[in-house]
C-alpha cells in the first residue's frame, strides 16, 4: 500500500515516539517512497487506512504484482530485514545507529560502518541432449514439484565453479560448459539468484539425500506436459521457471 500524509506518517511512528526503522528507497513517479518496519507493532493492521490493504507475505503475491511494484517491495523487504538484524556492531557489540537514509548502520562504539548485504546464490539448469536434470527438494516434501538445483556461492569460488559444485554435491553429475542467462533478487532474506545453463557431461545420478529427495532427467515431451507425468514445474514468476520456459522455446 502507498501511504502518503497522515497515514503514511502513523505508519512511520509504527514503531514508538522515534519511529520504527525505515529507509528511503528512491523516488517513484517524482515521489519519495520510503520503507518502514512495522512488525514491533501489537497490531499493524489499524495503521492502515480503512479499506486499504492488508499485510501479507510477499512471497504469496509478487507474481500478482506489476514488476515494478514488485521490485519496490523487494527492495523494501530486504533493506528492513538487514535493519533489523544488524542492530549492533559486528566488530565490537556496540549498538548501531542508521545513516545514509537507512542504507548503511554506523556503530555509535568504533564507528565501524555497515551496509546492506546480497548473498549470491546460483541456480542452474543443466541440460544433456534432450533432457534437463531437476530435483525434488527436501525442503517440500508434501509436494510432487522439481525444480532446478541451486546454492550458494562459497568464498573465492568463481561462479562458473559454483554451479559445477552444486551439482556435483547434490546430484553427482558432472557439468562442463556453463553459460549465464539471467538473475532474480530474492530477498527471503537477502539473496540474488544467478541464473546459468549448464551441460551435463555425465548421467548417472547420485542425490545428496539432506538436499533432495530425489532427481531426475526429464525429456521435452515430460517437460513440455509435466502432469500428465505426475510432477509439477516451479512457480511462473521464478528465474527457475524462467530457465526452463526458455529452454523449451528452443527446442
Amino acid at each position: 500500500v502507498l501511504l502518503t500524509g497522515a497515514a503514511a506518517e502513523a505508519v512511520r511512528m509504527s514503531g514508538g515516539p522515534s519511529g520504527g526503522p525505515w529507509g528511503f528507497l528512491g523516488l517513484w513517479e517524482g515521489r519519495p517512497v520510503f520503507a518502514v518496519d512495522c512488525s514491533e507493532a501489537a497490531d499493524p493492521l489499524p495503521l492502515l487506512p480503512e479499506g486499504m490493504g492488508a499485510f501479507t507475505d510477499l512471497r504469496a503475491v509478487a507474481g500478482l504484482l506489476p514488476p515494478g511494484e514488485a521490485s519496490v517491495l523487494a527492495h523494501a523487504r530486504g533493506l528492513m530485514h538487514w535493519r533489523t538484524k544488524h542492530r549492533f556492531c559486528g566488530v565490537c557489540g556496540a549498538p548501531c545507529e542508521p545513516r545514509s537514509a537507512g542504507h548503511a548502520m554506523a556503530c555509535t562504539a568504533c564507528k565501524a560502518q555497515h551496509f546492506p548485504r546480497t548473498d549470491p546464490a546460483v541456480i542452474m539448469l543443466v541440460v544433456r541432449g534432450d533432457s534437463v536434470l531437476l530435483g525434488h527438494s527436501t525442503r517440500f516434501p508434501n509436494t510432487v514439484m522439481y525444480s532446478t538445483l541451486a546454492g550458494f556461492v562459497e568464498p573465492g569460488e568463481t561462479l562458473e565453479e559454483a554451479v559445477r559444485r552444486e551439482v556435483k554435491e547434490e546430484a553427482g553429475i558432472d557439468v562442463g560448459e556453463v553459460v549465464y542467462h539471467s538473475s532474480q533478487p530474492w530477498p527471503f532474506p537477502s539473496s540474488i539468484m544467478l541464473g546459468f545453463y549448464g551441460e551435463g557431461l555425465s548421467e548417472e545420478i547420485t542425490i545428496d539425500p539432506e538436499e533432495l529427495r530425489d532427481a531426475r532427467w526429464f525429456t521435452r515431451a515430460e517437460m513440455q506436459n509435466p502432469e500428465a507425468h505426475g510432477f509439477a514445474l516451479p512457480r511462473g514468476d521464478s528465474i527457475a521457471r524462467r530457465l526452463i520456459e526458455d529452454w523449451l522455446a528452443q527446442g
